[in-house]
């Protein structure tokens, strides 16, 4: 018979119990961490001191980076640091910030993505009225919308999580504290919040890849009137955009829009789209975009001419 006590803190399984599993699981995502706020925070400041990235898509980039960078900030380094600890235990408070952190820049991510699919819809379906549409006011109101609706969500995910009653146990068969996790210690009738839950996280979630396969769809058909070289550039970052959305997107549906039941690879599939998309976004941008390589090019020779001068 559980006690009805107040639980104050949580135990956090992580992803291995072995010490070796351990060590690699540290050294592993010690490497993705790392090579995704560097990768991150190349483009961030490429972006914001380069005078040929200035574009409404280089914009959105910029945010997409960002939210990307805090993404995984949330997760990742517990991670890292759980993975060495015998104690691997995280406060209620801790827990609460974490869910609100992670729905906060997740759901950022995905208004970003959806900004990024209408810049390409204009650009490519009315380029005559592009630089009226996309003014940098009417981005900059679009950018403060997209804050504004990540934190809606994070305020009803978070007061979601603050109404389950936990009187143990206190044990996470998880890395992080998110509400899946979370519902299975709740000692509550857990239908009505896991129902609350797929009306909000799986809703926005699935709705939003609707939409933007159908926005790619519409402008890959579109493409079919430009010329060839015209076809052939916005191809390629048209592609490096549907990719983002797929290995993003996929895992959060498969999280968010099910009945209230975990499987073994729930962490597996969470570490992909909360640590696996923010490193690999970077690099997709980046090798498919010669904008943003000559621009990083040009901006740290210029830092590399000016610091030999000295």
């Amino acid at each position: 018979m559980w006690q009805n006590i107040s639980v104050t803190e949580f135990i956090l399984l992580g992803l291995a119990q072995e010490p070796m599993k351990k060590k690699m699981v540290f050294v592993i995502f010690s490497i993705f961490y790392v090579g995704t706020m560097i990768g991150n925070l190349l483009i961030i400041v490429t972006i914001k001191f380069s005078r040929t990235l200035q574009s409404p898509m280089y914009y959105f980039l910029f945010y997409l980076s960002l939210a990307d960078s805090c993404f995984s900030t949330t997760t990742a380094p517990r991670l890292i640091v759980d993975s060495l600890s015998a104690q691997r235990t995280i406060s209620y408070n801790e827990c609460m910030t974490q869910v609100f952190a992670l729905h906060l820049f997740g759901c950022m991510e995905i208004f970003v993505l959806i900004l990024m699919a209408v810049d390409r819809y204009v650009a490519i379906c009315k380029p005559l009225h592009y630089s009226t549409i996309m003014r940098r006011q009417v981005c900059t109101t679009l950018i403060i919308l997209a804050w504004i609706g990540s934190f809606i969500h994070s305020i009803a995910q978070i007061i979601l999580a603050l109404r389950m009653p936990f009187c143990g146990p206190n044990l996470i068969d998880h890395y992080c504290c998110d509400l899946q996790p979370l519902l299975e210690l709740a000692c509550m009738d857990k239908y009505m919040i896991n129902l609350l839950m797929v009306s909000n996280s799986g809703a926005i979630c699935s709705s939003s890849f609707v939409i933007l396969m159908i926005s790619y769809i519409v402008i890959l058909h579109s493409l079919r009137n430009h010329s060839a070289e015209g076809r052939k550039k916005a191809l390629s970052t048209c592609t490096s955009h549907i990719i983002v959305v797929i290995l993003f997107f996929g895992p959060c549906i498969f999280i968010y829009t099910r009945p209230p039941t975990t499987f073994p690879m729930d962490k597996m599939v969470t570490v992909f789209y909360t640590i696996g998309t923010p490193f690999l976004n970077p690099i997709i941008y980046t090798l498919r975009n010669a904008e943003v390589k000559n621009a990083m090019r040009k901006l740290w020779y210029i830092k590399i001419t000016t610091e030999s001068k000295r």
